[in-house]
Formats: C-alpha cells, sequence, structure tokens
C-alpha cells in the first residue's frame, strides 16, 4: 500500500490544503494550486507495511487466544516510509493521514483509503487554524470556572484538524397512515347535560424524502462530540481527493454500511409518520392503527467531514474533549472545571451577602 505526499514543483516543499483560500499551499515558498494543478501533479510514495512482531514479543502472542488474535489483529500497528525523509514510523489501524513525527511533513496513507475504504464525498476544511484557536479562545473565555491551563498558548497549540468519517443516508418513501379520531361536543339544555361523540376513520398517504442523514462511522470517536457539532452543510460536499487530506490528521471507517442500514431506515420511518401524523388536525384524538412505507430509493455515501478537536487530561483522571464543526464553527464539548475558584467565588459571595447584612443591620439600628 502507498504512502504518498505532495510536493511543490517550484522548491520541492510539501503542499498542504489551505482553508482560507480552498487551494493547495506550499509552506515554504507560499505557492499557491489549484485542485485542478495538484491532480496533475505525480505525488511523492513512500511504503506502508504491517508491523512484525519478534523475539519476545512475536512468543508472547503465540500464547493468545482466538479472540484475543483477533482483537489484537484489530488494533494491529502499520509501519509507513515517509516519502520526505525516509523514517519509519508506526501509526494505528485506522489512522488515513498524519505527520511524520522526524520531518513533520504530511503523509496520506493511501492504501487505507481505497477499494470498499475508498470515501464517496468530502467536505474541505473552510475554518483555518489561528481562527479555530481565536473561535476556542472566544468560548472559554465565556466560561468562568476552567483552570488556567486550558487558556494557555501550549495548549491551544495542540488542537488539531481531523477528518472524521460518516454515513450519509438519503431516502426517498412513500408512506400510508390509518388512525381512529373522535370529536366530541358538549352543551346544556336547562339542567341536562349532553356529551355527543363522533367516530372518524383516518387516512394519509404520500411520498416523502429525506436528505443528508448522518451517523457516526468510526467505533473510537466519542459519540457525543461526534454528534454534537451535526448538521453540516452537505451541499457544500466534493468529490473524494487524497489531497484535500495533506496537511491533517484522517481517519478511516470501521463502521460497515450493513451496521447502520437499519438505523437510517427506522429513523425514516420514524419521520415519516410524525409527519403524516401532524398532517391530521382538528380532532380531540387520533390513534394510530396502522402504518406502512415502501422505499423507492435510498442512497448511502461514505463522506469525510472537518473537525477541529483538542483532549485535555483533567487533574480528577478523566479525558476532557472539545471539539468544532470546521465548516459551520458549532462547538460541542465536556470542559474541566476548577473547583478552587468555583469555591473562592462562592465564598466571595456568601462573604460579600453576609458584609452587606450586617451593614445593613448597623445602619438600621
Amino acid at each position: 500500500m502507498s504512502v504518498i505526499s505532495y510536493k511543490c514543483p517550484n522548491c520541492d516543499g510539501e503542499l498542504i490544503f489551505d482553508p482560507k483560500t480552498q487551494k493547495y499551499k506550499c509552506e515554504y515558498c507560499f505557492s499557491l494550486f489549484s485542485q485542478e494543478e495538484l491532480e496533475a501533479m505525480t505525488p511523492a510514495e513512500g511504503v506502508e507495511q504491517k508491523a512484525d512482531n519478534t523475539g519476545e514479543e512475536q512468543s508472547a502472542n503465540d500464547q493468545n487466544t482466538d479472540a484475543g488474535k483477533a482483537g489484537a489483529q484489530e488494533a494491529e500497528g502499520v509501519i509507513y516510509t515517509c516519502p520526505s525523509c525516509g523514517a519509519e514510523i508506526v501509526t494505528d489501524a485506522t489512522t488515513a493521514a498524519t505527520f511524520c513525527y522526524y520531518c513533520h511533513n504530511p503523509v496520506v496513507l493511501g492504501g487505507r483509503l481505497s477499494g470498499e475504504y475508498l470515501p464517496d464525498k468530502v467536505i474541505p476544511f473552510s475554518i483555518e487554524k489561528k481562527e479555530a484557536q481565536k473561535q476556542f479562545y472566544d468560548y472559554l473565555s465565556k466560561k468562568k470556572f476552567i483552570p488556567k491551563a486550558f487558556f494557555n498558548k501550549k495548549q491551544m497549540e495542540h488542537l488539531s484538524g481531523v477528518y472524521f468519517p460518516y454515513w450519509i443516508y438519503d431516502i426517498s418513501l412513500r408512506g400510508k397512515l390509518k388512525a381512529k379520531a373522535t370529536k366530541t361536543r358538549i352543551w346544556r339544555d336547562h339542567d341536562t347535560e349532553f356529551t355527543e361523540t363522533k367516530f372518524y376513520e383516518i387516512e394519509r398517504e404520500g411520498k416523502m424524502e429525506f436528505k443528508d442523514m448522518t451517523e457516526n462511522a468510526l467505533k473510537k470517536a466519542n459519540r457525543v462530540l461526534a454528534e454534537g457539532i451535526l448538521p453540516y452543510r452537505m451541499e457544500e460536499s466534493k468529490p473524494f481527493h487524497m489531497g484535500f487530506l495533506s496537511g491533517f490528521l484522517a481517519e478511516k471507517r470501521d463502521i460497515a454500511k450493513s451496521e447502520v442500514e437499519e438505523t437510517f431506515r427506522s429513523e425514516a420511518k420514524e419521520y415519516a409518520t410524525n409527519m403524516l401524523r401532524e398532517s391530521v388536525s382538528g380532532y380531540e384524538t387520533v390513534t394510530d392503527q396502522k402504518n406502512s412505507f415502501s422505499n423507492r430509493k435510498e442512497t448511502f455515501s461514505y463522506t469525510l467531514l472537518p473537525v477541529w478537536t483538542l483532549t485535555y487530561p483533567g487533574k480528577d483522571g478523566k479525558t476532557y474533549y472539545y471539539s468544532m464543526n470546521a465548516q459551520t464553527g458549532k462547538v460541542c464539548g465536556k470542559l474541566p472545571i476548577d473547583y478552587r475558584k468555583l469555591r473562592f467565588t462562592a465564598f466571595g459571595t456568601v462573604a460579600v451577602i453576609l458584609l452587606v447584612g450586617l451593614l445593613g443591620g448597623y445602619f438600621i439600628w
């Protein structure tokens, strides 16, 4: 499997995708290249191979059970040779784009995103790192009890641009709803109260379309964060090209279409049922009797979506996460709390209240 990087034809520097210009930029001579120009280039290639276990590691592996072997294979590292400096680096099994730890140049692990793992679409980064850092700082500055370490420049530098894999689902279906409904009328005639209840048979039928339903396609992803930054403007997605990954991290999917298709279909039918039910009005009660749906057309697309993300090891032993939608700027995260600062603020507030109370009593006295 190949490891590729894109070289500037002017100075042989590394090209990375620039969110600000939506072009490919050389970090050395600052040349810019369009998508068409990049596609005309021949990328530099290195070599990717499975990491070998030798000696004691191999002996230990031989003693694993079948289940243990399956788990080890799933978490198996892969070695790649950097096309720029020739160094050998080990990555985990789902990494699809990264940086060389020695020369710091971006590399794309092309073999990870081929065949059935080749994405259909990608939404390129449109928020650059400086803007993401500014928005991150603005977000934190509104939180009163965040540890100071979360604001320091070094922590800001750990903000990483990552393409995460998602399944995108579109469906067109025809649905039919049968229900029973009632209307009640109450009136009085002198001392007698009358109640009239009318019963109705309700039928609703229609064609409905749902687009851009989204599901996380990476098992190790934090589900709250993966879903908390949705939605994306999917109409801005582009056909996938390896070049978009240059300069960013990327993960390949490890959740198959078969694992999410029933979830998508169930959600679509639930939305369709609600739409048909909401078209029924003017009745006191409506009780569903029978719902039926038939899929007319459905499409699945494997798409990489851009995220700025940061992890923070808290003093309480927990790991905190922050993520930003790198297209819309929507943020999601669970931030640490500086309980010392919280206690100090609470103590100060109580002290002020007591002081005001004492002064008030003094003047009244």
